[in-house]
């Protein structure tokens, strides 16, 4: 087994030795199992989060072994980045992986745990939040901020975006991090960063209105670019899932 603990949480070395242990058997079942695991953890006061990822294929076994850092790993070390560069995520605690001398096994990620208020994926379903506009701006903001700093988060769906309202204002943290990259941010990226995070062409005006105002480009350049990939991405992804319909009915 191998760990690495956030230095806070090096005391803690048994205690997270044991829940990792223990995985299966303690804990509390959080949030969607079907492809990753996550159970909730008592930490003396603390609430923690810790990920199972699903075992890698026999060819990821070799890869994450010999010649790609894990899953597990790349959330610990991009999310200890991302609170370096002042970008909200939940504490990084530490990750583990177990593996033998010739191949991966699993690896687990640890976080404390967040209580937010609505994800972004609410705003795709509930358009009676109050100050509905006034969010979806600030998440815009927000995404606008990331792109200056040179983060490219390639997992930005509605998901992984958890939202807290503080007083009138909202604060933004990031979850699900092992596919990110560090990069600039040309305006091409910028507008397919958007791409995953809804259906609506509504969200999309709101959206490129406030992008526009902040990046200081005209709005329809902005519109049409972050709508155009919306529907590209929209457009593969129900292709995807017509391909995958058509093996599992030849496999069955």
């Amino acid at each position: 087994m191998h760990r690495v603990i956030h230095p806070k949480f090096q005391n803690y070395t048994q205690t997270l030795d044991s829940f990792i242990s223990n995985f299966e058997t303690e804990g509390e079942a959080f949030g969607n199992q079907q492809r990753n695991s996550l159970r909730l953890f008592k930490l003396n006061n603390i609430t923690l989060n810790i990920k199972s990822f699903k075992k890698p294929n026999a060819i990821n076994k070799v890869v994450y072994k010999y010649f790609r850092k894990s899953k597990a790993e790349r959330s610990y070390l991009y999310a200890n980045k991302l609170k370096d560069m002042g970008i909200g995520t939940p504490i990084p605690v530490a990750y583990y992986e177990l593996t033998t001398k010739i191949i991966f096994g699993k690896s687990f990620y640890i976080s404390e745990h967040l209580n937010c208020d609505i994800t972004y994926r609410e705003l795709t379903t509930n358009f009676d939040i109050d100050n509905y506009e006034g969010i979806l701006r600030a998440f815009t903001a927000f995404t606008f901020m990331l792109h200056e700093k040179g983060v490219n988060f390639l997992d930005h769906s509605p998901g992984n975006t958890l939202i807290k309202f503080n007083n009138g204002e909202y604060k933004f943290y990031l979850v699900d991090l092992n596919r990110m990259k560090f990069e600039t941010m040309t305006f091409q990226k910028r507008m397919r960063n958007f791409a995953k995070l809804t259906t609506h062409r509504s969200m999309v005006e709101i959206m490129s209105d406030e992008y526009s105002n902040l990046i200081n480009e005209d709005y329809d350049k902005v519109f049409n670019l972050m709508w155009k990939e919306t529907q590209d991405f929209q457009s593969n992804f129900h292709r995807r899932r017509r391909i995958k319909k058509k093996i599992k009915f030849w496999k069955n």
